[in-house]
């Protein structure tokens, strides 16, 4: 199981499981999900469930993936399975992203 911590601004809206390759779960922080004024993390993930559950990476995340070529380098360069869209995400989405979000490992 990996986890990752979810930000905007770096302000922490909820947390992202990898269970294994088949089960990801995406949960708003209870902070972020009780205030009406804080945005969704995206529309294909609204604030009317706080936990949201998916057999494949939630496409918001997966679209923050870079794609072809720099995916080949960026996969060679952290030794990172290229189909391990997860750990390529937790790799490479914690600093400069598009947009406000960003998405930083969580150590157990």
């Amino acid at each position: 199981m990996r986890k990752a911590a979810v930000y905007r601004d770096e302000e922490m809206i909820g947390t992202l499981i990898e269970e294994n390759r088949s089960s990801y779960i995406f949960r708003y922080a209870d902070r972020w999900f009780a205030d009406a004024k804080k945005p969704a993390v995206s529309l294909t993930l609204p604030k009317t469930q706080q936990e949201y559950r998916s057999e494949i990476l939630f496409p918001f995340f997966f679209n923050l993936l870079s794609e072809g070529v720099n995916r080949q380098l960026q996969s060679r360069q952290l030794k990172i399975d290229e189909a391990d869209h997860f750990g390529l995400l937790l790799a490479t989405a914690q600093y400069d992203t598009i947009g406000a979000i960003t998405v930083k490992p969580i150590q157990e």
